[in-house]
């Protein structure tokens, strides 16, 4: 079981924006985790632009669950992990994350940010660590007892929570978030992975 990145984003504007992110990327070559991480960023905020005001949704890609718990003051919180992760853990964390969020920074304070890096919560370095153990999150599932996994929206792809007609080929071409670099990688073997979406990205280690 493994946790990748824990973010928050605010999504009630396009682009979204990644106001603060954590991420372990220690599984991955040193030599691909630049780019691995880029595209962990891309597609979080993919989701984050998708997901509604009180929702919560899982997107699962390959070997990899895209976690998204959206807020009503225009930001999510998304947690990337290994299917094995359970779901219901890592929503309760998100749970957790987006109130302290909030309570730090309130909306005012984010509405005009337009760029990541801005703001900063150190302790998503303490919960990536800490909570690669389901085990750990026991306190906070005592605290929050309401949730429960019925109330959780499950994709199969990234593609299925695009709009009609977006493609993800579109999406990376067009993204400022990644390097010329990464826009390589992508498509450089992009021809030989269409039917498997973003495969390849989980394969550069």
């Amino acid at each position: 079981m493994k946790i990748l990145y824990i973010g928050i984003i605010k999504n009630e504007v396009k682009p979204a924006v990644e106001l603060c992110a954590e991420n372990d990327l220690s599984s991955y070559s040193r030599f691909t985790r630049s780019s691995v991480g880029e595209f962990l960023t891309l597609f979080s905020k993919t989701v984050a632009e998708r997901t509604k005001p009180g929702q919560r949704q899982d997107v699962e890609e390959q070997s990899y669950t895209f976690h998204a718990y959206g807020r009503s003051e225009g930001i999510a919180g998304l947690i990337i992990s290994d299917h094995e992760y359970p779901a219901l853990v890592a929503h309760q964390l998100l749970s957790k994350i987006v109130d302290e969020f909030l309570s730090k920074y309130p909306r005012s304070t984010f509405a005009s940010v337009n760029g990541p890096g801005q703001l900063q919560m150190p302790q998503l370095k303490e919960y990536i660590t800490k909570y690669q153990d389901p085990a750990q999150a026991d306190s906070i599932m005592r605290i929050q007892k309401e949730l429960d996994e019925t109330k959780i929206t499950l994709h199969k792809t990234i593609e299925s929570v695009l709009e009609r007609g977006e493609k993800l080929d579109q999406l990376v071409a067009k993204s400022d978030g990644l390097s010329a670099q990464s826009k390589m990688f992508y498509t450089q073997v992009s021809t030989k992975v269409l039917s498997h979406g973003v495969a390849w990205v989980w394969r550069l280690m």
